[in-house]
């Protein structure tokens, strides 16, 4: 860990050089401490940028729904046995029980790209 230079005003030095002889579990306390003393909490500073930070992030995983079969079930059953290597019986039954889960904890890419799939075939698919 690379140490990082940081201006200690003087009348800050003796408290700086006594936190840092402390160790993990002195620290730990001294945070409970002063959490208590003075009714605030440690984390809530960080929380604002907690909470930025999965908004603006894209989710990695989705679940593959279909809304509906359409109007042409047997071109989209075709889709989801192929797709989901499932037995003809187990992707009309998929099929034919929409709106169901297809598929859960896909990558963007995959999810994208069999809803392409089953749209192309009459599909109405959702990802979440």
């Amino acid at each position: 860990m690379e140490e990082t230079k940081v201006e200690i005003p003087a009348h800050f030095k003796d408290l700086v050089e006594k936190i840092e002889k402390m160790s993990v579990i002195e620290l730990n306390e001294l945070v409970k401490v002063l959490e208590k003393r003075f009714g605030v909490s440690a984390a809530a500073v960080a929380a604002p940028a907690a909470a930025a930070g999965p908004a603006a992030e894209e989710k990695a995983a989705f679940n593959v729904h279909l809304a509906d079969g359409g109007a042409t079930k047997i071109a989209v059953i075709k889709v989801v046995k192929e797709a989901l290597a499932l037995g003809l019986k187990e992707a009309k039954d998929l099929v034919d029980a929409a709106p169901s889960l297809l598929k859960e904890g896909m990558k963007k890419e995959e999810a994208e790209d069999l809803k392409k799939k089953i749209e192309a075939a009459g599909g109405k698919v959702e990802l979440k």
